[in-house]
């Protein structure tokens, strides 16, 4: 699915962890905190096991954007899984930048499983750095692909 503001529609993908970012954002929406609509949450069991090529993918299928939250730096419950994928998502903002997107498509957050208003802040943050970037145009490539 797709938000629609005016006559952009975006994708963010956000990848969470269980424990977290996940709770985070059930909290968030149990508290009926207003966030855009634009962000699809994928639950993982840590973001340590985040691989770049997962993340890839998601701009392969139409994502214009990505975002990576964890537990807080040095609270992962699997000890350093949110570090590897704070290495990871650096990684790949070098790739998307190698190939000609913008670096900022990808962010890494932080948050605990109480930070319900951190959460929507968060979606807010990216979905006005992915709508002032508009569009990926892995997207559009894609999109005319299947006319």
């Amino acid at each position: 699915m797709e938000s629609e503001v005016g006559s952009l529609k975006l994708n963010i993908v956000a990848f969470c962890c269980h424990y977290c970012a996940y709770a985070a954002a059930d909290l968030a929406g149990s508290l009926r905190l207003q966030y855009p609509p634009s962000v699809r949450v994928v639950k993982l069991p840590c973001t340590g096991k985040l691989d770049v090529l997962l993340v890839l993918d998601a701009f392969e299928h139409g994502a214009d954007g990505v975002m990576v939250a964890g537990c807080m730096e040095g609270d992962c419950h699997y000890q350093l899984g949110n570090l590897n994928a704070k290495r990871r998502v650096r990684y790949v903002s070098k790739l998307l930048k190698e190939i000609g997107l913008e670096p900022e498509r990808v962010r890494m957050y932080n948050m605990s499983s109480a930070m319900a208003k951190q959460w929507a802040e968060a979606v807010t943050e990216m979905d006005e750095t992915v709508r002032r970037l508009g569009p990926s145009p892995l997207r559009k490539a894609d999109c005319a692909g299947h006319t």
